[in-house]
């Protein structure tokens, strides 16, 4: 298969990843990292004065520097270990003493790249959220709620949870939790039990709980709670949409670059918010896989030997970034429970959450910088001849019709490289995106974007509005900016913010802002220097070939 490098953002801590792009978080937001550190033994930093905080479990207290308190390991459920592990999360051990959460837990486990070991730093004791918010913010504010979900591929965590901008725009309060990965978190097998996988999604879901219960204690709104995450972080954000068990746990959700999984080579679990994602029965399968590669298949108690067994070892045996299909589920499946059909097939149904929402994609999603060719393993194309090999690759019998909607030679260069950009982006992102849209926005508010930002910051090749750009692009330290995506940046986060407030993502200074459903179907086209602006969704179907697309995609293996 075919293996790359991962491009490396501030938030990003380590390098890492391969194969096809399934988005699913392979892009900054998709591609994993471990980079949360393991606690040191050293006793935690002492807590600023003012900052102790009464939960159910029992009281805290963090650390305030400049204008904001931070409050950065509260255990949210008990450690997943022994026999937790490959259950859903069960409530925390309440303790008297106070808690310093004033250094950041272990992320969860992450398989390394290549292969063979686990990520140092990271733990399978991990069930730690983060709560940022103003300083001196005391309870009773009810000041909304924004909740992170991070991106990675469900396989890592692409970690971003530096909340201070979205704390400073809101003002509110933000919360960023760790959920299991990979085998860890996503294992089904038939010892497990008959709706046994997700445990990584009922995990985001014991987070909202816990805010739901504890948040007001910090000065927030318990019923005014905002999901929102790109790439993984983005596919979780519709699967919560989704879940039967997710309901009345938030209000509002923004989904960004949640389009991603494509067809061939696809090195990440097959889990955006378009795709046919497994079954039961299929994660069953996997499972028994696992089982028998670590030697637990003819045991008489085939969970007890796998739940023995040390989780390096699972990790190393389950599904990888190169072969997501070596070992266990390591993504969302249908379990029956959490998800009881993909967000796609919920949201043609509208078998969905009453919430609001905001969902986009970027204009030229595909790569992110994620890829780099390997010798005799292109993915991205440097050359004609292979964007010619890559679209046969991808396209099959379709290729030759491919290659005249996008010839190489109408596009500047490096043209093959941005050609194939564009291919991709367009097939399996942009014009997958729109027609989920207009499923969703029958039965409930949807809000849809597209980031057209082609200039957006730290880009060292021609990657364009790439994958979860506009997230980045939030979290960016804003003296770093320059004048146009600063005015960008301060636009997008008065509209997150604001939708986290009312409802709305029309807000002072952004341009008026309609739903998906109204006449012509709107998107917000996000573009640098104040020049955002709505256009009819028909404008960028016609931009992207989504005629083409659309009939291809109605009959495509990954369509649910």
């Amino acid at each position: 298969m075919q293996a790359w490098t991962f491009w490396r953002r501030r938030y990003f801590a380590g390098v890492v990843t391969a194969v096809a792009m399934a988005v699913v978080a392979v892009v900054p937001s998709l591609g994993y990292s471990a980079t949360r550190q393991a606690q040191p033994s050293a006793a935690p930093p002492a807590c600023s004065a003012g900052t102790l905080v009464s939960t159910g479990s029992g009281p805290v207290c963090g650390i305030t520097a400049g204008q904001q308190t931070s409050y950065l390991d509260i255990p949210f459920a008990a450690p997943p270990l022994g026999n937790l592990r490959w259950t859903p999360p069960q409530p925390v051990q309440p303790w008297t003493t106070t808690y310093q959460a004033t250094q950041r837990g272990p992320g969860c486990l992450v398989p390394s790249f290549p292969p063979g070991q686990v990520q140092p730093g990271t733990s399978e004791n991990c069930l730690f959220l983060e709560v940022q918010e103003p300083a001196g913010t005391r309870p009773g504010q009810r000041l909304p709620v924004m909740f992170e979900i991070h991106g990675g591929g469900f396989l890592g965590e692409a970690r971003d949870d530096d909340g201070t901008n979205f704390v400073g725009a809101g003002p509110a309060i933000y919360v960023y939790a760790a959920y299991r990965l990979g085998v860890m978190g996503f294992l089904a097998d038939q010892a497990l039990g008959p709706h046994s996988g997700d445990f990584g999604l009922q995990d985001q879901q014991a987070a909202l709980r816990w805010v739901k219960d504890n948040i007001a204690g910090f000065g927030g709104d318990p019923g005014n709670v905002t999901i929102f995450g790109e790439s993984a972080g983005g596919a979780s954000v519709c699967d919560q949409i989704a879940s039967p068990t997710a309901n009345g746990l938030f209000q509002r959700g923004i989904s960004i670059s949640g389009y991603y999984n494509f067809d061939v080579n696809t090195i990440w679990w097959p889990a955006d918010c378009k795709s046919a994602i497994p079954d039961e029965a299929q994660g069953q399968h996997l499972g028994a896989q696992l089982a028998a590669k670590v030697g637990c298949a003819n045991t008489p108690d085939v969970a007890a030997c796998l739940r023995a067994l040390p989780a390096d070892t699972l990790v190393v045996n389950g599904g990888q970034g190169l072969d997501p299909t070596s070992g266990g589920a390591i993504g969302p499946i249908v379990n029956g429970t959490t998800l009881t059909m993909s967000a796609s097939q919920a949201f043609a149904r509208g078998r969905v959450n009453r919430v609001k929402a905001i969902i986009g994609v970027g204009r030229d999603e595909f790569n992110g910088g994620v890829y780099l060719n390997t010798p005799g393993h292109p993915v991205i194309a440097d050359t004609t001849a292979q964007y010619e090999q890559l679209v046969r690759q991808q396209f099959g019998p379709l290729a030759p019709t491919v290659l005249r909607l996008y010839p190489v030679q109408h596009y500047p260069s490096p043209s093959p490289f941005i050609a194939y950009r564009t291919v991709m982006a367009d097939a399996f992102s942009v014009c997958p995106s729109l027609q989920s849209y207009a499923k969703l926005s029958r039965a409930i508010p949807v809000y849809a974007y597209e980031d057209d930002d082609a200039d957006s910051p730290g880009q060292t090749l021609p990657l364009g509005a790439n994958h979860s750009a506009i997230n980045r692009l939030a979290h960016d330290v804003p003296a770093t900016l320059d004048p146009n995506q600063l005015a960008l940046q301060q636009q997008v986060l008065s509209e997150w913010t604001g939708f986290a407030r009312t409802g709305t993502p029309t807000a002072p200074g952004t341009p008026p802002w309609t739903p998906f459903a109204a006449p012509g179907n709107p998107v917000m086209s996000l573009q640098a220097g104040g020049d955002s602006t709505l256009v009819p969704a028909s404008s960028i179907a016609a931009q992207h070939n989504c005629q083409f697309w659309d009939a291809v995609n109605r009959t495509a293996p990954w369509a649910s």
